[in-house]
Formats: structure tokens, C-alpha cells, sequence
């Protein structure tokens, strides 16, 4: 199974972001606005965020009820 890295938007608590594991922030010209919360298997991951994870690497996610 495939492990991700969930990072929060410090600015933005509402807005998360996936990476693939130990992959890091370094295309992200505001990388130090994220902070990691965790890492969370693909089984816990909606089926958009997967698709955008294969394509692109990272998927964007807002948070919240």
C-alpha cells in the first residue's frame, strides 16, 4: 500500500495537501506556509485525490464540514 505525506496550510488551515511519501515540498515556492500533520495510507484517500496524486504528484484537499 502507498503511504502519503498530509501537509495543512498554515495560512489556510482548511486547505491540505498530499505528497507521496518522503517526497517533500520543494516545488512549492511557500513551502514553509505547510506543516506536516502525518502520513495516511491510499486506502484513506478519496479516489480524486488518488487520480491527481498519479498525474501530478500532489493532490489539494479543503478540509472541514
Amino acid at each position: 500500500m502507498q503511504q502519503f505525506d498530509f501537509y495543512i496550510n498554515l495560512r489556510k488551515p482548511t486547505l491540505g495537501l498530499y505528497v507521496r511519501k518522503g517526497a517533500g515540498l520543494p516545488d512549492l515556492a511557500d513551502a514553509k506556509q505547510w506543516q506536516l500533520e502525518g502520513t495516511v495510507g491510499e486506502t484513506e484517500l478519496r479516489p480524486d485525490a488518488l487520480k491527481a496524486l498519479d498525474a501530478n504528484g500532489h493532490a489539494f484537499q479543503e478540509l472541514g464540514g
